[in-house]
């Protein structure tokens, strides 16, 4: 019997009994829609970190002073006044691998125009900074090398401060406000980058000349962090190299010493988030493939039904000549094209409700054409491997026998 007419025969056995061959397929529906949009979800959470990661710099080296040990007890490291502006200088100088490099020191306090407050952070950096973190100007300028060299009191200020302190839609651009008493003039206005994945707004913030901070406001002579850019994302870990060399030597450590800085690279925190999100998706995944497992002992259950149902038409089949390769063949085709068929539209409803999730929750979704292929090579494979043995029973039953059977 050739293989047109063994597809027709199972195709036409399928006809005849639809309701129960799609519950057969639900279990495979429900598990192939599962895992794919499981893993778009997945997927969509882990380029979001990357592309939000990206966003702040993917090549952004962190440095803090490193917490001491006095008497026993380790210090903060905000306590500690190790990083001074000969390292910033240095590494400036210094370094093949960095390309920006900004000193970094902060204050958080009531910032007021008019009758209008509100608390936000002052950060001291240099122009370098821009670039480093990916801010852009908006409207006006950025503060110059000279406002630096001369602690001037200007400063580029963040969309949240500006809708705080100008709620009528005032141009803030040349306005003075006042941070601690300190007067500032706005030479500039970020553009807007919304909030991180950590929940924190970026655009909550003031930035003006380190110098200015430093002196003004902190009265201090250390500087509080530097923060750098390598040159490439692949350039991260030789930047670091550089950096601790450079370090050690200003701060006349031993080889037996420890660090007295931290240093942390986005890279890091990069990789600690994307393997974990890769936990989680293959962790929803797995659990979402249970319902194949599920899905296949179904189309099991039914196949055994229907060999039992159709005994005596095996019995039949084989007397008149009909194989025992046929009667597999022909149960196999039926378990076969119940897995298909059921991962088919697993595969629509799959990528129907990642796009329903994505347009309703407006959560990140990312389909990768391997997982629909995946799903749909696994339930493929589902049908073969839960329909082999009833297929193989019947093809195996004894033609005088099945003719008997009542």
């Amino acid at each position: 019997m050739n293989l047109t007419n063994l597809f027709k025969i199972a195709v036409r056995a399928l006809a005849n009994n639809k309701l129960r061959g799609f519950l057969t397929m639900l279990g495979i529906i429900i598990g192939v829609a599962s895992v794919i949009t499981m893993l778009a979800i997945g997927q969509g959470s882990k380029k979001s970190i990357q592309a939000e990661i990206s966003e702040m710099g993917s090549n952004m080296i962190m440095i803090q002073p490193g917490g001491d040990m006095r008497g026993g007890v380790r210090q903060s490291a905000d306590d500690m006044e190790t990083l001074k502006l000969k390292d910033y200088e240095d590494i400036v100088n210094e370094t093949r691998y960095v390309s920006a490099v900004s000193p970094s020191v902060n204050s958080s306090g009531q910032v007021i125009y008019g009758a209008n407050n509100t608390p936000t952070t002052v950060y001291g950096i240099s122009p370098d900074y821009m670039e480093i973190r990916r801010y852009k100007v908006q409207d006006g300028d950025m503060f110059t090398e000279q406002d630096i060299n001369t602690a001037a009191k200007v400063c580029v200020v963040g969309k949240t401060v500006v809708d705080n302190l100008f709620p009528n839609g005032e141009n803030p651009v040349g306005k003075i406000i006042r941070f601690q008493k300190l007067p500032f003039r706005i030479v500039g206005v970020l553009e807007s980058k919304g909030y991180n994945s950590m929940g924190m707004d970026q655009d909550d913030l003031i930035l003006a000349p380190y110098t200015t901070v430093q002196k003004k406001i902190l009265a201090i002579t250390h500087l509080q962090g530097i923060t750098c850019s390598a040159l490439k994302e692949e350039y991260t870990e030789q930047a670091i190299d550089e950096i601790t060399e450079i370090l050690r030597r200003n701060h006349k450590l031993k080889d037996t010493d420890e660090d007295d800085f931290t240093i942390r690279s986005q890279q890091e925190l990069s990789s600690m988030l994307t393997s974990t999100t890769d936990m989680m998706t293959v962790l929803l995944a797995a659990v979402a493939g249970i319902s194949l497992v599920v899905g296949g002992i179904g189309i099991m259950n039914i196949m055994y039904v229907s060999v039992t149902e159709r005994t005596r038409e095996i019995g039949l089949r084989m007397s008149i000549g009909a194989k025992g390769i046929d009667i597999l063949a022909q149960f196999l085709i039926e378990s076969v094209l119940i897995s298909v068929t059921g991962g088919l539209i697993g595969v629509f409803l799959g990528v129907g409700s990642s796009l329903l999730i994505n347009i309703v929750a407006h959560f990140p979704i990312y389909i990768q054409p391997w997982s629909v292929l995946l799903s749909f090579l696994v339930c493929t494979a589902t049908g073969i491997f839960f329909g082999w043995y009833p297929a193989k029973k019947a093809a195996q039953l004894d033609p005088i026998e099945a003719i008997r059977y009542e």
